[in-house]
């Protein structure tokens, strides 16, 4: 499996997200602009230049139409994705980390960090069709959370939000009331900051990553534990396969935060996983530093990944893939 090296950022990798199609790789980083690419052979199609701070999450509406960022300068944009131009900026208080469009992209849910005495919230924006209609007020603004929140994204039917972070506790809230309807057990729940979450394409069950090494599988209405996958080093970024029963979590530690005798660092690789035996079935080696970003092609035939290393790997699977047996 040749990986297609896709170099377009100067910094780290932050986020990776394809268009329902699959035709397209979004790619956000430190470097604050939002890149887009070719999915199938890595040609780089244009760049978003806008921010003025590191882009920490990027998310596609259905139709490819509409790119929405979350950055570091305290805005999230709206962009054009055709003509790359931004045509709404959502302003805070504080950095915006995470965006996610609901189903139907009419509302649009982005978190903000604790900043100067801020705390951590979610806020719930409607989309409009029209972009010289787009207003900036949020419908539904959800606090609770300590610390940073790391990911929210939509539930079944955009009823909930699913939201998870620094505090490594899961919540889903209603995403009318704003009330918090289910919250994840301390017990069997992750012990460290959880990194990452993504959900599995026919929305049912959802992975969260965490800085406690491992990454756990959620039923996404009840938040029932269903699978735990333990490996050796922090989890950053987690993804499925809509295709095979494969789980893949990417990591590593930063260099620096390695002790001289700590012989697992440098083990940089994308780990896959049987979703269902939990058993580790095969790893794809090559970024020189940890993956911060994960992403499997809609189609299931090819996944892309990004590290701190700055550059977005492409891998198309060989046929073999598809026919592997434990």
């Amino acid at each position: 499996m040749r990986p297609i090296l896709m170099k377009g950022h100067e910094r780290p990798l932050t986020f990776i997200k394809y268009n329902r199609e699959g035709d397209l790789l979004f790619s956000c980083a430190k470097d604050h602009n939002p890149t887009v690419w070719f999915a199938d052979n890595g040609e780089r199609l244009g760049t978003y230049h806008g921010h003025n701070g590191a882009v920490w999450s990027c998310d596609i509406s259905r139709n490819s139409t509409r790119l929405i960022t979350g950055s570091a300068d305290q805005t999230a944009k709206l962009w054009d994705v055709q003509t790359g131009a931004p045509f709404f900026t959502f302003n805070f208080d504080s950095p915006a980390r995470s965006v996610d469009f609901a189903v139907g992209d009419k509302l649009a849910v982005i978190t903000t960090d604790p900043f100067m005495g801020l705390p951590s919230a979610m806020h719930v924006k409607t989309i409009a069709r029209d972009p010289d209609e787009q207003i900036g007020e949020s419908v539904l603004i959800l606090k609770g959370h300590q610390g940073r929140i790391n990911r929210a994204v939509w539930g079944p039917l955009n009823k909930t939000i699913i939201s998870a972070g620094e505090d490594s506790v899961i919540r889903i809230w209603d995403s009318e009331t704003g009330k918090i309807l289910e919250v994840s057990d301390k017990e069997e729940g992750h012990q460290k900051p959880i990194t990452s979450l993504s959900k599995s394409a026919d929305g049912s069950h959802f992975l969260t990553g965490s800085l406690d090494k491992s990454a756990k599988l959620w039923d996404m209405r009840t938040l029932t534990l269903v699978k735990t996958y333990v490996t050796g080093r922090p989890v950053n970024a987690v993804t499925m396969s809509p295709l095979l029963d494969h789980v893949v979590l990417g990591g590593g530690q930063v260099a620096s935060s390695v002790t001289t005798t700590d012989h697992r660092a440098g083990k940089f690789e994308a780990k896959f996983y049987d979703k269902i035996l939990q058993e580790e079935i095969g790893g794809v080696k090559g970024h020189f530093g940890p993956i911060n970003a994960l992403a499997f092609n809609p189609d299931g035939k090819s996944f892309s990944s990004g590290g701190e290393d700055g550059y977005v790997r492409l891998h198309h699977f060989d046929q073999e893939y598809f026919h592997i047996k434990i």
